[in-house]
């Protein structure tokens, strides 16, 4: 069927993401019901290596989140598997941590575990993550299981007569699993009585945190909202990256009074808060919070964090909690590895974490887990609240730039990797000396550049004197785009370091620039 270029086309990092549903102008259905079959079979050969296990001794749990064609290609993963011998465990609405969870739980004890999702993506879109004990896979794994999906070898049993795939509630499972972790922290009878906790699914798999886990303890969740799983998300888009997302669940905790909101993407790997003021801890802040709870039982730990985080969070997390800040890559997987292997090394790592909300402490299997967070988040408030005193008060030292900015660049080049490479390079060759000409010029005011060391990702250059600030340009990890953060502690120094830039694209063809 000429899958070749088509399964490749579905890679993304380490899942697979493509178009599953029609109706969307120019987009062409790629993730179709017989390209899920064929990843089904990559994944089994895969899986069976892996694990050193014939199919037909094989235990996969197969879960999804609410979008809309979910239902079908879980059938159709369901019914390739089973047909080669593999017992399946049907696990329904699920989260992706809790698929991870189902190769963990001793009532599951899956050998892997699939999860039908493409996260915040819009409705048409469709996406699977693969899980073993050991974790998600690698994106060196996705390109195998690509492979191995039209491989003619080794050859797949077919059983004439199928298991039935067993049903298994995993969310009850997992939501269990998190009321245990709140009663072992806070207390067994009714630990969060006289807490009022705003839930924010965004229609997605999230609303289960409500209602089996924080309201059987006593909290008030009455007014939680987008609970109800939608495949169309018809309310907001479940990010928390997202500006309507965060606006509405703020409002919801100001009108209501609440100590705390929780917002999560749609498979609920990722999640945001806010304060029992109706502000919102979110990029920065989400990441301040995360390290002041791990700082408790890991003092003086390395936070890993992707490289859009501001310096004014360095100061916080090595001068105000006394730990390490490890600014690496984007990419969850990126900031994970980049833990463990720290950890492998002897070094204290217990936190990786992106200020999307991928956050994966080390105490956690290193997973990321948006429902884990949240309950660290929910008991930090409900002993908080004891002491008559809110969630901002741990985060209250964090001070953020006055000016930010975010400009994402098309590159137009046909081998759009190749051009960004040659950007970078010249980029860098052009920084620093240039680009503080090129602000005082615009600005008439004193200031020195210099280029960000250590850097992993991209070109970081930081602005000192009368404009303070920086700014990294960065290759997208998938898509052809060159993404631009800025951010300055003075008014004006934002554009001021805008304007350094458009006099260096201003030589730079192959690159839509005009955003800038």
């Amino acid at each position: 069927m000429g899958f070749d270029k088509g399964l490749a086309a579905l890679r993304n990092g380490s899942d697979i993401r493509g178009i599953a549903l029609e109706g969307v102008p120019g987009e062409d259905v790629n993730l179709t019901p017989e390209a899920a079959r064929l990843l089904a079979r990559g994944f089994l050969r895969w899986l069976s290596a892996r694990v050193d296990k014939p199919a037909g001794q094989l235990l996969v749990a197969v879960g999804r989140d609410p979008r809309l064609s979910g239902p079908d290609i879980v059938a159709t993963l369901v019914d390739e598997l089973c047909l080669h011998g593999v017992q399946v465990l049907d696990c329904g609405l699920a989260t992706t941590p809790a698929m991870f969870m189902s190769c963990i739980f001793d009532e599951s004890q899956a050998d892997g575990s699939i999860m039908v999702t493409a996260s915040h993506l819009p409705w048409n879109r469709n996406g699977l993550k693969f899980f073993t004990a050991d974790g998600g896979v690698e994106s060196t794994d996705i390109v195998q299981i690509t492979e191995l999906a039209e491989a003619t070898q080794p050859e797949l049993p077919v059983c004439d007569e199928p298991l039935a795939p067993q049903r298994l509630d995993l969310l009850d499972l997992y939501a269990a699993h998190l009321r245990t972790m709140i009663c072992d922290r806070l207390g067994e009878v009714q630990p969060l009585a006289g807490l009022k906790v705003v839930v924010d699914a965004g229609n997605g798999s999230g609303g289960f945190y409500a209602t089996q886990v924080l309201q059987p303890l006593g909290a008030d969740v009455s007014a939680s909202q987008f609970l109800e799983p939608d495949g169309s998300f018809p309310n907001h888009i479940p990010n928390p990256e997202n500006q309507q997302a965060m606006e509405s669940i703020t409002a919801a905790v100001r009108a209501s009074g609440a100590d705390l909101g929780i917002i999560f993407d749609t498979d609920v790997d990722r999640s945001s808060a806010v304060d029992e003021r109706g502000d919102e801890i979110n990029r920065n802040a989400i990441v301040a919070l995360a390290a002041t709870l791990v700082a408790r039982e890991h003092p003086g730990t390395t936070v890993v964090t992707d490289s859009v985080t501001s310096d004014e969070l360095t100061a916080f997390l090595e001068k105000g909690l006394g730990l390490h800040h490890l600014r690496y890559r984007r990419g969850y997987r990126n900031v994970i590895n980049k833990m463990l292997e720290l950890v492998a090394e002897g070094q204290d790592c217990a936190l990786a974490i992106e200020t999307s909300g991928h956050a994966a402490f080390l105490d956690n299997y290193a997973l990321d887990d948006g429902a884990y967070l949240g309950t660290l988040i929910v008991c930090a408030a409900a002993e908080l609240k004891r002491e008559g005193k809110g969630i901002s008060t741990l985060v209250e030292g964090l001070d953020e730039p006055l000016e930010s900015r975010e400009v994402r660049m098309r590159i137009t080049a046909e081998d759009f990797r190749a051009k960004g490479s040659e950007v970078l390079a010249a980029c860098e060759a052009w920084m620093p000396e240039h680009a503080a000409n090129a602000v005082r010029e615009a600005t008439g005011k004193q200031v020195h550049a210099s280029l960000a060391t250590p850097n992993f990702e991209g070109v970081r250059v930081n602005f000192a004197g009368d404009v303070r600030g920086w700014f990294l340009l960065r290759m997208s990890l998938h898509d052809p785009i060159l993404p631009l953060n800025i951010e300055s502690s003075d008014e004006g120094g934002a554009q001021a370091i805008a304007s350094a830039l458009r006099a260096f694209f201003a030589g730079v063809e192959g690159v839509d620039s005009s955003a800038l």
